[in-house]
């Protein structure tokens, strides 16, 4: 390794035990066991020396935002490390649902029937049941992923009973000028009606917020890796 490069991952190991450290102090802060908050590492358009970096310092858990982008990254990280956990945080194509159950973990962006019944489909097909998060689109913005706030409720309904989905949660990306609690708040409350437990909402900018209003799961990229390349790696 040479010099620049142990640099870079000693640079990513410090930023990922600040935000632990974060993390940890959020959570208690809230009355809450720091255990009960898991981070996912998002790596998109950082490479696998990135990645690599995050893993030498212990971390297993992280988060891409394209199906492509993981396949050329994760298949022999997963080899090298079996307890690797990988989540799709991004919008998922139809045509990609099978590329993306054979490779995730988890995915967090299911917010359609089309992409519901193409999931469930692939599932039967290859034996394989990644955990599904549900995505609201909690600002109602017209150009971001995810179901409307009214149509969640119909739509967990569905995913769990008609697709027969391993539907664990619910995630959401609230709008860039707005304050995050009133949708972190407004997540919480859908997912508790469903007896849903696990949350993934807060990134970079706000995820402290996102802890002292329930988050299972924060989805931190740029305080750990950086800002990101403007060329994938």
């Amino acid at each position: 390794m040479s010099g620049e490069t142990l640099e870079a991952a000693e640079g990513i190991a410090d930023r990922l035990r600040a935000v632990k450290a974060k993390i940890a102090a959020a959570a208690a802060s809230a009355g809450r066991n720091p255990a009960d908050v898991a981070l996912v590492a998002v790596a998109k358009t950082h490479g696998v020396p990135a990645v690599e970096a995050a893993l030498g310092a212990g971390h297993r858990l992280f988060g891409e935002n394209r199906v492509q982008e993981a396949q050329g990254k994760y298949p022999t990280l997963k080899a090298r490390f079996p307890d690797l956990v990988l989540h799709l945080i991004g919008p998922l194509q139809t045509n990609k649902a099978k590329e993306a159950v054979a490779l995730f973990d988890a995915i967090e962006s299911l917010d359609r029937p089309k992409l519901a019944d193409a999931l469930a489909k692939e599932m039967a097909r290859a034996g394989r049941r990644p955990r599904c998060f549900i995505q609201v689109n909690t600002g109602e913005e017209p150009q971001k992923a995810g179901v409307l706030p009214a149509d969640a409720d119909a739509f967990i309904g569905d995913c769990r009973e008609r697709w027969r989905l391993p539907v664990e949660g619910l995630m959401c990306i609230p709008p860039l000028d707005q304050d995050p609690s009133p949708h972190f708040a407004l997540l919480r409350e859908i997912a508790h009606r469903h007896g849903l437990p696990e949350l993934s909402m807060g990134m970079s900018a706000d995820y402290e917020v996102a802890i002292r209003l329930g988050a299972t799961h924060v989805r931190v990229g740029t305080a750990i890796f950086g800002e990101r390349p403007k060329h994938p790696q």
